[in-house]
């Protein structure tokens, strides 16, 4: 029996076999971590290792919407683009309407997660590739970030409001990091424990098995769309929170990182295989990485070349051993 066949019918979930494939991002962190604590003596200084946390909030939150839907098979290019949105939609309803700001996050949610469910549709329901799918959600989100304001940021939100994400809870974490560690916590709970999770294995591993064994792949592929595009707009207002402002140009490039950072982790491009613990460890390595070269003094070209080397391995990690369990 395949194991997208025991995902479909529903048998016991195997804990460890969820956190299989995690061992070599976690064993990279590791050594990562341990490079940069001699490379440099201001790494593992406790207020360093709080900041890492603090800067990955964002990549943290997308990245497990964006496991949902590389899990499946999927790919969502429009995750920047949808947070910028998200972000403008929020400004302009607080600061231009002048309605209450937790309003304004409200809408500029349901924008986000309507983004989604129109990429989820149109992969469905009009049979889009999801890539040609997101990619034109990409467009038209950033394009509406704009036509918002004209291209303008917006600035001046309330003082708590900024606070946020820089008042430490018992001197230790900031309230978005709490947000992103519940998102993550959220996210392996609904994977490991629940029926929709263990449906969303099955059709990554096959789709058409998923679907005679009654699997409504239909619902759940956009569902995941939807996820992924309200987690966009959590991570867009979590931003705003960090920026203290929006612009329609922020996000330019976070679906790179976001999908570098999932993969890394271990979970398949083709679906069926990964899960949350290892996009954590993925973002964390991101983290660690822009972190620990910044100390270094390394200039941001050379950062996104070793961001782009990191990827390429990983990947390449994956298709070995993909070919070596299927011709050793």
């Amino acid at each position: 029996m395949t194991a997208a066949k025991e995902q479909a019918e529903g048998t016991s979930f195997d804990l460890r076999a969820a956190l299989k494939g995690t061992t070599g991002p976690l064993i990279g962190l590791i050594l990562l971590c341990l490079f940069l604590t001699f490379a440099t003596d201001k790494f593992m200084s406790v207020r360093n290792l709080l900041n890492i946390l603090d800067q990955i909030t964002v990549l943290g939150i997308m990245a497990v919407g964006m496991t949902l839907v590389i899990l499946i098979g999927g790919i969502d290019l429009a995750v920047g683009s949808v947070l910028a949105l998200a972000m403008m939609v929020m400004g302009y309803v607080a600061n231009v309407l002048g309605l209450p700001i937790a309003l304004g996050m409200v809408v500029a949610l349901a924008v986000a997660a309507a983004s989604g469910a129109i990429s989820g549709l149109l992969i469905t329901v009009f049979r889009v590739p999801a890539f040609i799918a997101t990619l034109a959600m990409m467009s038209a989100a950033r394009g509406l970030a704009n036509m918002i304001t004209d291209g303008q940021q917006i600035v001046g939100f309330p003082a708590w409001f900024s606070l946020l994400a820089f008042n430490r809870i018992g001197g230790f974490l900031t309230l978005t990091v709490a947000i992103m560690i519940v998102i993550f916590a959220i996210g392996w709970l609904y994977l490991h424990y629940t029926s929709g999770g263990r449906s969303l294995y099955a059709i990554g591993g096959n789709l058409e098995v998923a679907r005679l064994a009654g699997i409504n792949v239909r619902l759940h592929t956009t569902g995941v769309y939807v996820v992924s595009g309200l987690m966009a707009g959590l991570a867009g207002i979590v931003l705003a929170m960090r920026l203290d402002s929006v612009q329609p140009t922020a996000g330019v490039g976070y679906e790179l990182d976001t999908i570098a950072a999932v993969v890394i982790g271990g979970t398949s491009l083709t679906g069926g295989k990964g899960g949350i613990f290892g996009t954590l460890i993925g973002v964390l390595i991101i983290g660690v990485l822009r972190n620990g070269l910044n100390l270094l003094g390394v200039s941001p070209f050379t950062q996104a070349v070793v961001i782009g080397v990191v990827i390429a391995l990983a990947v390449a990690a994956e298709t070995f051993k993909k070919n070596q369990s299927r011709f050793g």
